[in-house]
């Protein structure tokens, strides 16, 4: 039985693939497989290196170019896995991290989502904290990557990645959903995968890109209205700007530069708690 289906999207990204498959070839202790989906690929080296890893031991699947969730998709309805690994292309996956996240799972099936910390690569070098799961702290933005461990049962229940979502940020509207259906994450504190940080990535396009990020935070608002919605955050804090600008202001400079004594007045209850 499989235990572990890693799902990889491709799109011209051959040149980095090597490395992560690189990763996976050294990973043990459980088994698993390989699919990698070809998002329709222009870059001649990327197909050439596609049609070689085709006479090895991975399933590769070609398809007209749908965007991240859609490829993503594809991959999670041919695997055979009772988990899933979503790994982008220009990333690395550590051993130690699939084999302890796989026996939290098998011991409490309640948990439906293992991730954990990282290191970053490429155009910067240092370790990635993530942090624990908050519910709160999602629903501001996305701090968890897509590289965590998901029970296939669950992404089956709530019908995959939302292909409306092209350009990256999938993995948080996900978070969103499991979390909405009360099912259980369970942060592991150790690096468990290298991140690849490029400043031409489609993440980093996508952040920069403000009428992108917008359009997907007001799909997510519109999509679960009862729960989300980033205006109620921004009027709350422009309320309470307003009523004490000089306070504010010194509660984000303490806060930020002086966290010390920001604490020590929060502990002795001479500023309120939050800004």
């Amino acid at each position: 039985m499989i235990q572990v289906s890693i799902i990889i999207p491709c799109y011209n990204q051959g040149h980095f693939l090597v490395d992560a498959l690189e990763s996976i070839s050294k990973l043990n202790g459980y088994s698993h497989e390989v699919i990698i989906i070809n998002d329709g690929s222009t870059d001649p080296f990327t197909k050439e290196i596609l049609e070689e890893y085709k006479t090895k031991s991975y399933l590769i699947i070609d398809q007209l170019n749908q965007g991240l969730s859609a490829a993503r998709n594809t991959g999670i309805s041919l695997a055979r896995g009772k988990y899933i690994l979503p790994l982008d292309a220009d990333n690395t996956v550590l051993s130690p991290y699939i084999k302890e996240a796989v026996e939290i799972m098998e011991a409490d099936n309640s948990i439906v989502v293992v991730y954990g910390d990282a290191y970053y690569f490429g155009d910067k070098d240092e370790p990635w904290k993530v942090g624990e799961y908050n519910l709160q702290r999602l629903m501001i933005a996305n701090y968890i990557d897509a590289c965590a461990l998901i029970r296939a049962t669950a992404l089956a229940e709530v019908g995959g990645y939302d292909t409306n979502i092209k350009h990256g940020m999938e993995d948080w509207e996900m978070w969103l959903r499991l979390s909405f259906k009360s099912y259980g994450f369970y942060y592991l504190q150790m690096q468990c995968f290298g991140y690849r940080v490029r400043y031409h990535s489609m993440m980093k396009t996508t952040i920069r890109n403000y009428s992108l990020v917008n359009e997907i935070e007001n799909h997510v608002n519109a999509k679960y209205p009862d729960k989300m919605g980033h205006y109620w955050i921004t009027e709350s804090f422009v309320q309470r700007f307003k009523k004490s600008p000089i306070k504010i202001l010194i509660k984000l400079f303490l806060k930020s530069y002086w966290p010390s004594r920001y604490n020590a007045m929060l502990k002795e209850n001479k500023i309120r708690n939050g800004i």
